[in-house]
C-alpha cells in the first residue's frame, strides 16, 4: 500500500513553489512517481490475481504482439493503438483474471514515442508551406474557396502531426478526460471511509500506523538513501541546480500515496474495518508528507534565495 506515489498530488504540491523549483527536480519527482506506480502495478499483477484463464491470457499476448508489430511497421495512428489496446489487450487481460491495469501499462509501452521529422525539418517544411499559403492568396477570396491555400494548410497539418509522437497526441487528447472525469471518479470511488468507528483508535491501529510509517518515514528514508547511494557509487549524476536538501524534501513528497494506495487497499483487505483503518492511515500520511515536504522545500528555497541576493 505505501509503495505507490500519487503523481498528480506530489507534482501539484511541488508546483506551488513556482519557478524557484529546478526543472531537474520536477523531472526527478515525476520519474520517481512513475516508477513507483509501475512497481505497484506489478505487485497487483503478481500478488492480487486469484485465478488465471490461460486462453484469455494467451489471447492478450497475441494482441500485445500485434501492437508491437504495429510499432515496428511504423503505424502512427492512435486509433489503431486505442482499438487493439482497449478492445483487445485490455479486455483479454480483464477476462484472464490478471488485473487489467497491467494491460494499460503494456499497451502504453507499444505506442510510438519518436517523431517522423526532427525540429529542423519541421521548421523548413513549415516555412515552405507558409510561403505557399501566402503566395496563393487572391483578392476577394477566402480560404474555403482557395484550393492552393487549403492544400498548404493540409500539408502544414501533416507536418505538425509528423513532428509529434503518437504518444504525445494520445496523451494530449486524453488529458482533459483523465483530469476532469477519470481521476476525480477514481479518487471518489476508492476514497470512501465510513467514520462509524473511533477515528483516534483507527489512527493508532497497527494497520494505520504501519501505513503511516511506510509512507511518511519509509519513503523519505528509502528514496533519499538510494539516491545518495547511486550518486556516491557514480551510477548516476546529481541533477543540475539540485542539492541534497532538495532531494530530501522531494523524498518527503514521495510519501503522498493517495489514489493508487487506496486502490491497492481495496484489493488487499476484505474486512471493511481494516479498509477504513488503512484509508485513514493513507490520508494521514499523505497529509503529513505533503505539508511537511512543502514546508521543508519552501524553507530550503528561501535560504537559497537569501544567499543568492547577498552574493549579488
Amino acid at each position: 500500500i505505501p509503495m505507490a506515489t500519487d503523481i498528480a498530488f506530489a507534482v501539484g504540491i511541488l508546483a506551488l513553489l513556482g519557478k524557484r523549483v529546478p526543472v531537474s527536480l520536477k523531472v526527478f519527482l515525476m520519474a520517481l512517481a512513475i516508477v513507483d506506480d509501475i512497481g505497484a502495478v506489478l505487485v497487483i499483477a503478481l500478488f492480487y490475481t486469484s485465478k488465471i484463464v490461460w486462453f484469455d491470457l494467451y489471447l492478450g499476448a497475441g494482441f500485445l504482439a500485434i501492437l508491437i508489430a504495429g510499432n515496428w511497421a511504423g503505424i502512427r495512428s492512435p486509433i489503431f493503438y486505442g482499438i487493439i489496446g482497449i478492445g483487445g489487450l485490455w479486455l483479454a487481460f480483464l477476462l484472464s483474471g490478471v488485473h487489467a491495469t497491467v494491460a494499460g501499462v503494456l499497451a502504453a509501452f507499444t505506442i510510438p514515442a519518436r517523431t517522423r521529422i526532427n525540429a529542423r525539418e519541421f521548421l523548413r517544411k513549415g516555412r515552405n508551406y507558409l510561403n505557399d499559403f501566402e503566395t496563393a492568396d487572391e483578392p476577394k477570396t477566402n480560404v474555403l474557396s482557395n484550393k492552393n491555400q487549403l492544400r498548404a494548410i493540409n500539408h502544414m497539418a501533416d507536418a505538425c502531426e509528423h513532428a509529434q509522437t503518437p504518444l504525445q497526441r494520445l496523451e494530449h487528447a486524453l488529458s482533459p478526460l483523465v483530469t476532469f472525469f477519470i481521476m476525480p471518479l477514481f479518487a471518489l470511488a476508492n476514497a470512501g471511509v465510513a467514520f462509524n468507528q473511533d477515528i483516534g483508535g483507527a489512527l493508532l491501529s497497527p494497520v494505520s500506523l504501519g501505513i503511516i510509517s511506510g509512507l511518511f518515514l519509509g519513503k523519505q528514508v528509502g528514496i533519499f538513501s538510494f539516491a545518495w547511494l547511486v550518486v556516491k557509487l557514480k551510477w548516476a549524476d546529481m541533477p543540475k541546480r539540485v542539492s541534497w536538501r532538495h532531494i530530501y524534501g522531494t523524498a518527503m513528497l514521495g510519501g503522498i500515496g493517495f489514489t493508487m494506495s487506496l486502490f491497492i487497499t481495496d484489493l488487499a483487505f476484505k474486512r471493511p474495518e481494516f479498509k477504513d483503518m488503512a484509508k485513514i492511515g493513507i490520508f494521514a500520511a499523505s497529509l503529513l508528507s505533503g505539508v511537511i515536504g512543502l514546508w521543508f522545500l519552501k524553507v530550503t528555497l528561501g535560504k537559497e534565495d537569501k544567499v543568492a541576493q547577498a552574493g549579488a
